[in-house]
């Protein structure tokens, strides 16, 4: 800062903090110089590089709050709950204060419910002092999956009767507890339907608008999962305010197992900065340290991080990711919930020998599929769309699902992984630029095997038929088709005519071999007495472009965003599934596009337009394109255009 010196941050995930205070021009220009070096790659995937999260300056007083210096928790019942707020203090003036901390418990509508005040606290200067605060509360509203409600949690700093710091935090009264015969929220056994996501979305990179955030873990809860792990990385604050507000169990990942001083540094400024989440229900202090996770080292230095951990945070529990099979020695020997990455089969062995330490599958269910793609294309980096092939160290969905579900000594696990990602394009490479793993490709479009978890991991009716049934020159060819649903039977018909009735068996799916014709190809589900259908239909060709926004008012902002995705029609109105039209975009003055992508683990077009040119092509029927708003107020018109359909716009209020 203007010539000075301030510090150097290793981490690429975790925030720094540095003081300017000495170094400022006061009512002047200022130079600030940032350099980010990614010659040397920190995570398990392709990064990018770049200042990818919000970036904050903040002005205190001298008497002030620590930066990340408030704890919050609670024991809860339905009856009664006792928040304890512990809060550090810091004076950097150059005399003695006496000093006045209030906590106060809001409602979301920000009304007053409860408080705890301490007065005359002495704070040298120089010093940093901490107070412990109780809050009792009657008969509170609990966090949990279906009503996420989170409380404020206010703490006024005071000084002669004024406030001079004030932080906010948003907090949900939930009991959490991790057991050997699963996961307990509130009281409720849970099983953790889990998934593994690394930070990136289509379009955008790692540098995704706060709203994405939330549009992704909406598309996560909507296929049924209820548990997130940051893989293998400390998450974005951003992506903790979705999971808080939407309901969503996080287990918070530490990137190195290095127990050295810039290791745990890192260790203790990820617990101090999320250690107030809601949704935070377990540590995880690193992910398969080959050279080192069954030796004397590794459990030395599991051991050092997890004493810091209970240290910073003894309200919760912690494990380590790890690859081995049946094997304790090393860091399974201290770790409190033994993970499991693959090895799937080794899990009943190792409790068996271990019957009293918690089970988890971090990383399960390595499907391998391309979206829309219905046969392998090794030169153009495709696989099957549907739960059939898995590399060799992991597992398809059906291999693992089942025996975490019927067995109460798995607490559950998580997918690898909930969306693609850049990077890792197993089993093939270039031209491939990202993942298969996914359930959902890079834009969140879903794949077939996403009705799988669908079908197992919620209560709604399920009911999904795959490939599509549009299949030009195959008449009289054979076509394997898949159901996946939750119903008890399905009959399947291809124009009226009865293929057969099958029985679902829990867990699995259904599959007919039919001989294509073109028409209606319809699934017929039964369950609890009564019926529900899904039909796929040979359709016309294109006559027009659908767009499809995930809302349709965005704040005038400059930050907010909003998902538009896009699909061609016939004249029917029905969506083309293998379009692959090249569709072009315009949006007016009052936002503008930032990033575009189809889910095309191959694609080579930009995601960033070129010269104010935007467009993309279709993959299998569908594209998307990301809007940002400005700060303006006008309504924001967006247009989509391709030669020989029809032109389609919509209009976007601003709020």
């Amino acid at each position: 800062m203007n010539g000075f010196y301030l510090g150097n941050n290793e981490s690429g995930y975790l925030g720094q903090v540095y003081d300017i205070t000495d170094v400022a021009n006061y009512g002047a220009n200022n130079v600030l110089v940032v350099r980010v070096d990614a010659t040397q790659k920190e995570g398990w995937f392709y990064e990018g590089a770049g200042i990818y999260r919000h970036v904050w300056l903040n002005k205190y007083a001298p008497m002030h709050l620590v930066h990340d210096g408030i704890f919050v928790h609670a024991q809860v019942s339905s009856e009664a709950a006792k928040i304890s707020v512990e809060t550090a203090v810091k004076n950097e003036d150059n005399r003695k204060a006496d000093l006045e901390l209030e906590a106060q418990l809001l409602s979301r509508e920000g009304s007053l419910l409860a408080k705890a005040t301490t007065t005359d606290i002495p704070v040298a200067s120089g010093a940093e002092v901490k107070v412990l605060q109780e809050i009792n509360f009657r008969n509170p509203r609990l966090w949990n999956l279906d009503d996420p409600y989170l409380y404020r949690i206010r703490v006024l700093l005071k000084q002669n009767g004024q406030v001079i710091d004030q932080q906010t935090l948003r907090y949900g009264l939930r009991d959490i507890q991790v057991k050997t015969d699963g996961v307990y929220l509130n009281g409720k056994h849970l099983k953790l339907q889990g998934v593994n996501c690394h930070q990136d979305h289509a379009g955008v990179g790692s540098a995704l608008p706060d709203y994405l955030q939330y549009y992704r873990i909406g598309l996560l809860r909507e296929m049924g999962v209820n548990a997130y792990r940051a893989s293998h990385n400390p998450p974005t604050p951003e992506l903790l305010d979705a999971c808080d507000s939407l309901g969503m169990l996080v287990m918070d990942e530490n990137r190195l197992l290095n127990s050295g001083r810039e290791h745990l540094d890192q260790v203790e400024r990820l617990i101090r900065r999320d250690r107030s989440r809601t949704c935070v229900f377990m540590w995880c202090i690193g992910n398969e340290e080959f050279g080192i996770q069954q030796t004397d080292y590794g459990k030395r230095i599991a051991q050092t991080l997890l004493n810091k951990q209970r240290q910073l945070d003894p309200t919760r529990t912690c494990t380590y990711a790890s690859d081995l099979p049946n094997v304790f020695r090393g860091v399974n020997e201290v770790i409190p919930v033994r993970s499991f990455n693959c090895r799937q089969f080794a899990v009943a062995d190792y409790h068996r020998d271990h019957p009293r330490q918690p089970i988890i599958g971090t990383e399960m269910g390595s499907t391998v599929s391309t979206r829309g793609i219905y046969a392998i294309d090794s030169l153009r980096g495709y696989l099957p769309d549907q739960d059939i092939h898995a590399p060799w160290w992991a597992s398809r969905a059906e291999a693992w699902w089942p025996m975490a579900a019927e067995n109460d000594y798995w607490l559950g696990g998580f997918i690898w992984t909930g969306f693609d990602y850049r990077g890792e394009p197993t089993p093939f490479s270039w031209p491939n630029v990202n993942s298969h793993f996914g359930v959902m490709d890079m834009c969140g479009f879903p794949k077939n095997i996403y009705y799988y978890y669908q079908s197992w991991w919620t209560d709604k009716d399920v009911l999904h038929i795959s490939p599509h049934w549009n299949w030009t020159g195959r008449e009289g060819d054979t076509i394997e088709v898949w159901v996946n649903s939750n119903a008890e039977s399905v009959e399947l018909l291809l124009n009226d005519t009865s293929l057969g009735r099958q029985e679902m068996s829990r867990n699995s799916h259904l599959k007919w071999s039919v001989i294509y014709q073109p028409g209606e190809l319809k699934a017929i589900a039964h369950k609890g007495g009564r019926t529900f259908s899904l039909s796929r239909y040979t359709t016309g060709p294109a006559v027009a472009i659908k767009l499809s926004p995930s809302k349709t008012t965005l704040l005038a902002d400059g930050q907010d965003a909003v998902v538009i995705n896009v699909s061609v029609v016939d004249a029917e109105g029905r969506e083309v599934p293998n379009a692959q039209y090249k569709i072009a975009f315009e949006v007016d003055g009052s936002a503008q596009i930032i990033g575009t992508g189809n889910g095309d683990p191959s694609s080579h077009e930009p995601d960033q337009g070129l010269k104010g040119i935007w467009e993309r092509s279709l993959f299998n029927g569908r594209c998307q394109v990301i809007v940002q708003s400005r700060q303006q107020e006008e309504a924001i018109q967006f247009k989509a255009t391709a030669p020989e359909l029809r032109v389609e716009e919509i209009v976007l209020r601003r709020n």
